[in-house]
């Protein structure tokens, strides 16, 4: 999927959506760690992944931006670092003049004011004055895979971002993923819109029989009877 297609399919997507979906594709769940917000409410990202791994210098994110396509997200890991920021106003402006869609940092930012100027999507775990005061050599691998958390991300996958965290999905099942993410988002929308005018979830779940087929056989879940019955409300 190209990256304009990308960004229109997963336009009205959320986080939750995606993730519902990928449960029920048996598709590993690889979310952000919880921590990871983004800088403003209201954020909505969607790109290919660009990795780039930080050693104490810019030069990595330049050279990552320089080998990046509009629509891509920079994806930096500072392994999680909370003793200081690692991308700042400038790498961020750098990357927005260079087509980027977003920012998503595992560790810290700084430049809060500027970066909210320059209104590029950031997620990251916080902020922090201070920028490196080490300078690292740089592995060979820098530039090929970017680890967030406990997953490792490569340019063989995409990030979605929102106000929910970050989820990072194989490009491979961009389609199908989105496929059943709009199906049970439309599901959920449908739910809740019969809700205020007066139908109960309970009632539209039909929960008494679910509750009668529990009995009668414990191994019943409720996930199998919502699934039995078109509903969504978890995976």
């Amino acid at each position: 999927m190209d990256t304009v297609k990308l960004q229109r399919t997963y336009l009205d997507l959320t986080t939750p959506h995606v993730a519902d979906a990928c449960m029920r594709l048996g598709i590993a769940v690889r979310c952000a760690p919880a921590g990871m917000r983004p800088l403003w409410s209201g954020t909505h990202v969607v790109g290919r992944a660009r990795p780039s791994r930080h050693y104490g210098s810019v030069d990595v994110f330049l050279e990552a931006i320089d080998r990046s396509a509009p629509g891509d997200v920079l994806v930096v890991d500072n392994e999680g670092r909370l003793d200081e920021a690692c991308v700042g106003d400038l790498v961020t402006l750098e990357t927005a003049r260079a087509g980027l869609r977003g920012i998503v940092i595992w560790g810290l930012h700084r430049d809060s004011a500027e970066l909210r100027t320059i209104r590029l999507p950031i997620f990251s775990l916080g902020t922090l004055p201070a920028g490196p005061q080490r300078l690292e050599p740089q592995e060979a691998a820098a530039l090929s895979a970017a680890s967030c958390g406990q997953h490792s991300i490569t340019t063989d996958d995409f990030v979605l971002g929102d106000d929910d965290g970050v989820i990072f999905v194989p490009l491979s099942h961009a389609q199908e993923v989105a496929e059943l993410a709009t199906t049970i988002r439309d599901t959920e929308r449908s739910q809740a819109a019969r809700m205020h005018l007066g139908t109960t979830f309970r009632q539209q779940a039909r929960f008494d029989e679910f509750l009668a087929a529990r009995k009668a056989d414990a191994g019943v879940t409720f996930r199998q009877h919502l699934r039995s019955i078109g509903g969504a409300i978890e995976e």
